[in-house]
Parts: C-alpha cells; sequence; structure tokens
C-alpha cells in the first residue's frame, strides 16, 4: 500500500498532528480520501498506543474543529494491517463546500485542497467560487412543512442501540434551519409526515396486473426503511433446484444486496422535490428506483467505485448511529458484487436498479416448493409481527396486518399459533402486548 491522490499515512497521532487540515482538504477533494493513522511513509504498520482513545480524540477534534459541520461525512474506525490495528479515516467528498477550520473561517489558513499527495491552501479565487456555488437547497436549510413535531420512534431506535437523545438532540443532529425552526431532516425523521413510500407488487412482467401496493411511509423514515426491508424479505421466496447428490436452495434475490440497495434508495434520495424512492417487485425482476441522478462532478466510474458524496449527510448520520449503515462507501461493493453495474441504469433525474430473478425451480418439485414457500411466508411473517410489536407495544391487529399487506385475521392467526411467545394484555382498544 503506497500514498496517492486519495490516501494519506500517518505514523502517529499526536497532540501537534494538524490531522483537521488532512481531513479539510479531503473533504473539498471532489473524490474524498482515507487517512491512515499507525502507517509509515513505506506503507509499514506501527503500534499505536491507546488507540480507543486516538479514535475518540480525532472523532472530537474533527467535530469541533471543521466547518461546514462534517457529520454524516467521515468514519473513524480500527482496522487490522498485518496483524497491527491501525486507525482508518474514512472521507467523503462534501456538498457545502468550501470546508475550513473554524478558528480561521473561509481563509487561505482554514480552507484546503488535496493536490497529488499533499494537502495545499487553497487559493482565493477557489474559496471564492466554491462559496458561491455551494449547494444552499439542501434538507438541513429547508423548512418542514409542519412544525409541530414528534420524535419518539427516533428516541426508540437510538435506545435500541444503547444511545440516549438528550434535550439538545435538535441540534446535535442538524433538525433546525439557522433561524431554528424544524427542517426537512426532522420532517423525515418525525413520527408523522407526508412521505410515501410505497412496495408494488405486479402478477407479470408488467405494471398492467397490480396484486398489491403496501405503504409504509408516513412515519420516521428509520421506521419506514425496515418496514420496507420486512416487506421484502417476505417476498424473497426460496427456490429449489435439486440434484444427484444435493439439494440447492435460492433466493429470488441476495438479501444482503437488496438490503443495501433499499437504504441506499432512501438515504440518498433527492428530497427537495418530495419525489420519494419506490420499489416493484414484477416476476422477473426487483426494481428500486430513486429520484435524483448521480452527483456533480462524480463520474459513473467513481459512482461505482465506492467514492461518496452523501446527498443527505444528516440522514446518513442518523443511519449509522442506529447501525442501520455500517459505514461510508460500504454498501456499493456489496451490491455490485452480486449483481455487477450492469444492473444500474440512469435517466435524467432517476437512478434505477433492476435485479432480475433466475427461476431455478424444477417442475418436478413446484408442490414441494410451494409448501417450503408456505413455511417460509409463515416464519418471515412471524419474524415481522415480533419486530412490529417490538417497535410498538400498542399496534393493533389491523395495523399489522396493513403493514403487512394480509388480511386482519391472517394477523389472528398468526398470534393465535405465537401466543407462548406474545400475548395481548388488557382491554382489545388500549391495551398493549407483552412477550413472555
Amino acid at each position: 500500500m503506497t500514498e496517492t491522490n486519495r490516501i494519506e499515512f500517518k505514523s502517529q497521532f499526536t497532540d501537534e498532528l494538524d490531522i483537521e487540515k488532512e481531513v479539510i482538504a479531503f473533504l473539498n477533494y471532489r473524490e474524498g480520501g482515507i487517512i491512515y493513522i499507525g502507517i509509515d511513509n513505506n506503507g509499514y504498520p506501527l503500534a499505536i498506543d491507546n488507540i480507543d482513545s486516538v479514535v475518540l480524540k480525532i472523532k472530537d477534534r474533527i467535530r469541533m474543529n471543521v466547518s461546514p459541520s462534517p457529520m454524516g461525512l467521515f468514519d473513524v474506525l480500527v482496522e487490522n494491517i498485518d496483524g497491527v490495528d491501525v486507525v482508518k479515516i474514512f472521507l467523503a467528498s462534501g456538498t457545502e463546500k468550501p470546508y475550513y477550520k473554524t478558528k480561521y473561517g473561509m481563509s487561505t489558513r482554514g480552507c484546503y485542497i488535496r493536490v497529488g499527495t499533499a494537502a495545499e491552501p487553497m487559493p482565493i479565487a477557489m474559496i471564492e467560487d466554491l462559496f458561491a456555488n455551494r449547494v444552499r437547497n439542501s434538507l438541513r436549510n429547508i423548512p418542514s412543512p409542519r412544525q409541530k413535531l414528534t420524535f419518539r420512534q427516533l428516541h426508540i431506535y437510538y435506545e435500541s442501540k444503547g444511545l440516549m437523545l438528550n434535550s439538545a438532540f435538535k441540534q446535535t443532529l442538524d433538525l433546525l434551519t439557522a433561524d431554528g425552526r424544524y427542517n426537512y431532516v426532522a420532517f423525515l425523521l418525525a413520527d408523522e409526515n407526508n412521505v410515501s413510500i410505497k412496495v408494488a407488487k405486479y402478477s407479470g412482467t408488467d405494471r398492467i396486473d397490480l396484486i398489491s401496493n403496501n405503504e409504509y411511509g408516513y412515519c420516521c423514515l428509520l421506521k419506514a426503511t425496515d418496514l420496507v426491508l420486512d416487506k421484502l424479505n417476505t417476498e424473497n421466496y426460496i427456490f429449489t433446484q435439486k440434484t444427484e447428490k444435493f439439494r440447492i436452495d435460492t433466493p429470488m434475490w441476495d438479501k444482503l444486496a437488496v438490503r443495501e440497495a433499499v437504504i441506499n434508495a432512501i438515504v440518498h434520495n433527492d428530497y427537495t422535490n418530495e419525489v420519494p424512492p419506490k420499489f416493484e417487485i414484477f416476476a422477473d425482476r426487483l426494481e428500486v428506483t430513486s429520484y435524483g441522478t448521480i452527483p456533480v462532478g462524480l463520474s459513473e466510474d467513481e459512482f461505482f467505485s465506492g467514492v461518496s458524496i452523501p446527498r443527505n449527510k444528516e440522514l446518513m448520520r442518523v443511519f449509522r448511529d442506529v447501525e442501520m449503515v455500517e459505514a461510508l462507501g460500504s454498501g456499493m461493493p456489496i451490491i455490485l458484487r452480486k449483481y455487477g453495474r450492469e444492473a444500474y441504469s440512469f435517466s435524467q433525474h432517476f437512478i434505477h436498479l433492476i435485479i432480475h430473478v433466475k427461476d431455478n425451480v424444477s417442475p418436478n418439485d413446484t408442490k414441494n416448493d410451494t409448501k417450503n414457500d408456505t413455511k417460509n411466508d409463515t416464519k418471515k411473517r412471524r419474524e415481522i409481527i415480533v419486530n412490529l410489536i417490538k417497535r410498538d407495544n400498542h399496534i393493533s391487529i389491523a395495523e399489522i396486518a396493513k403493514k403487512i399487506g394480509v388480511k386482519p385475521l391472517t394477523i389472528k392467526r398468526e398470534l393465535a399459533e405465537m401466543r407462548h411467545i406474545v400475548q395481548h394484555v388488557g382491554p382489545k382498544r388500549g391495551g398493549h402486548w407483552e412477550f413472555l
């Protein structure tokens, strides 16, 4: 491993190391980059004392000393290289350039840009040009269409990961405009909004015969994402092929790759025109469509190589906090490894991902496979019921049925068979669910 325009080595982390300078240079660079702490100039890893403490110090310095807020644009991780733990700082290219040292503002002492393998002071002309072209119509600056918002679901997701949102969470998560009103990020993360996210299913290969059109929007975007993923897991039937020696079970689509595709579509969707992503299931394919094409300044090759320019860095930060996203730039390689670049297509305003379903069912196995599919459906449906009740123990049977896309009678039957796991306590209206 050697230093490049996107990779920087630092042998040790000290208080004297100008880590902010290196971070800012990559934030302002169109491809972002990676900084390794604990690797010398020759590419050899070096042991770092108190590495966990170093990680925390780096995070704090980036958060406190870099403007505009870089939250959602960086990861600080520990990576093992040749048996030695080093610190890896992954930086996405920011959309609010120029980034600068808060102490010095937008000056040549505060702004830096990556030139070759070095971080160089940014010329005044470049600073002024970047500032003049800064994307001002970001979700953070768009006022929420509603100002009476609640965030119970958001609190639940953070608490499920052992994180507590204090009284200042609105400022910490960038949920306010400059004048103190709720912004569109807050609107998307609120318990109630008017953002509609649908999963449609068709019987054939076109949009003529609609079987179902399930609605998973109008709630916190985290919850909506989970519900979309639950629905797609339910629809992910297992095809079976029998050979002389083995039985080969193949799902309609790869669960991990589709999970990444769904989260990418929701997190990186352009909500400024109030157009949500959509998910469509056909007999021969799954289509994922998000509004907004490749970010300006990024080529298709850079897009597919994993270069990250988060369209909505505030949403990315929240999704990472609750571990729905593992790391910046981690999703695309997973999708491409399974389905390749040819699965993507780009139009003027949309990004389309088409995952073709390969039917591996042998005609002689159809009857047995139908039984297996029924068992799989029941198991997945019960997992979704449990997850829905965990998120809201006051949820009604009718609400569960609506979210899953089945009749209430089906949910009643499932819950009756699950009474050794979960039971309803109290009156039908006003009671709650308890796990045994």
